[in-house]
């Protein structure tokens, strides 16, 4: 691989293809992509990071860390032995976070309790990115919007939600409440399909 991606220009946000997705998550955990003017001691970094790397070409992770380069979700540092580490930048973490828990799912019984689990939060507006992000994933995983901000599910959710509002680092603005009537419940039965 060659010395750390140069061309900063910047290109136009497009989805994120499986290669860029596992090196964003690999870096959110933590893990630093070490760079070196040396192709073959550059490829044996990347190579001995994860076991799934086997899987990926050369050529294709090289594709995907200029990208993700170009596109700003990854920032050049330089070492004092002349090799460069990329890491996440501030939009790459809050993109790698999306990935993390986008396929989160409830799991939960058939049979209804006849509680309901509220998701209540009062998000600054200088942590919008992060308040938009968690109302994506409250409709993805099926959440129904009670208000703007308070969101309601028929199945204990709780560690689904502090596993999502500790990654987006939130956890000082959102409440949980579970309630056992609510004055519209028809509306939310209906919604849920529950009898």
């Amino acid at each position: 691989m060659a010395k750390a991606p140069i061309n900063t220009r910047r290109k136009s946000e497009r989805k994120r293809g499986p290669v860029q997705q596992k090196i964003l998550l690999l870096l959110l955990g933590g893990l630093g992509l070490a760079c070196s003017g040396n192709s073959q001691t550059s490829w044996k970094i990347i190579g001995a990071m994860a076991r799934e790397w086997k899987m990926i070409s050369r050529q294709s992770a090289e594709r995907a860390i200029q990208s993700l380069y170009e596109s700003k979700l990854l920032e050049a540092r330089e070492n004092p032995d002349k090799t460069t580490t990329l890491i996440l930048s501030e939009k790459g973490k809050k993109k790698a976070i999306t990935y993390k828990i986008k396929d989160i799912k409830i799991n939960h019984s058939s049979e209804w309790s006849g509680k309901w689990w509220f998701i209540l939060f009062d998000i600054p507006e200088d942590e919008r990115g992060a308040r938009k992000s968690l109302r994506d994933h409250l409709e993805n995983m099926g959440f129904f919007c009670f208000q703007k901000s308070i969101w309601v599910y028929p199945f204990n959710c709780t560690t689904e939600i502090e596993f999502i509002v500790e990654l987006l680092g939130i956890r000082k603005y959102v409440r949980i409440v579970v309630a056992e009537t609510v004055d519209n419940e028809d509306r939310l039965k209906k919604f849920f399909a529950l009898s």
